[in-house]
């Protein structure tokens, strides 16, 4: 079976942010006001040659840190290497969201002060645990499932500029490698969400 990866080109990436907003427009119905499951971070800002963006989400760790720490073990994870949370046992105590080094995990910005509420973050487009394929119930909580449609993440299907790779992790190793030679073997930094390097 496949292991479902993302990696972003740095090479690539113009910091147009149109990841974020197809990631937003595609499981808007499943997320609260506050919560972005997807941001571009850009490294050196400013600094000429040394500047860099990269699109940023959940990365579907092999080892999720946030797995790890949670009290109550919403995540699970798929045979294909997806990380799901269940958001209707979650408590919102937000030991993931310090756990995790990518900031991945989102919680509803409803007031100033009070409860944090349910977590979210990425599902890779694959709905959520233990709800039906395309159901209403699964859209409301968890957004779109592209993955039982045969189609990758929307973020990924939309970059411009294809940056932002997803899928299987080694044909995205692949076509990474055939770009790099393809440049003469000179890359810049590139978050590899297989190793973590």
């Amino acid at each position: 079976m496949a292991t479902m990866k993302f990696m972003c080109d740095t090479k690539r990436c113009i910091e147009c942010n149109g990841c974020v907003t197809a990631c937003k427009n595609e499981n808007d119905s499943a997320l609260e006001w506050g919560i972005s499951r997807r941001r571009v971070v850009t490294i050196n800002d400013g600094q000429v040659g040394k500047e860099a963006s990269l699109s940023v989400a959940c990365m579907h760790c092999a080892d999720a840190p946030c797995m790890a720490v949670c009290p109550v073990n919403v995540f699970s994870k798929t045979d294909d290497g997806i990380v799901l949370h269940d958001k209707e046992r979650c408590i919102g105590c937000g030991y993931c969201l310090y756990a995790c080094p990518f900031g991945a995990p989102q919680f509803p910005k409803q007031s100033t002060f009070g409860s944090k509420g349910k977590m979210d973050k990425c599902t890779f487009c694959a709905g959520g645990p233990d709800t039906e394929a395309g159901s209403a119930k699964e859209r409301e909580l968890y957004g779109a499932n592209r993955l039982a449609e045969g189609k990758l993440p929307m973020c990924a299907e939309l970059c411009s500029t294809k940056a932002l790779l997803a899928g299987d992790a080694d044909t995205v190793s692949s076509i990474f490698r055939e770009r790099v030679v393809s440049r003469g073997g000179n890359q810049a930094f590139v978050f590899n969400t297989k190793t973590g390097a």
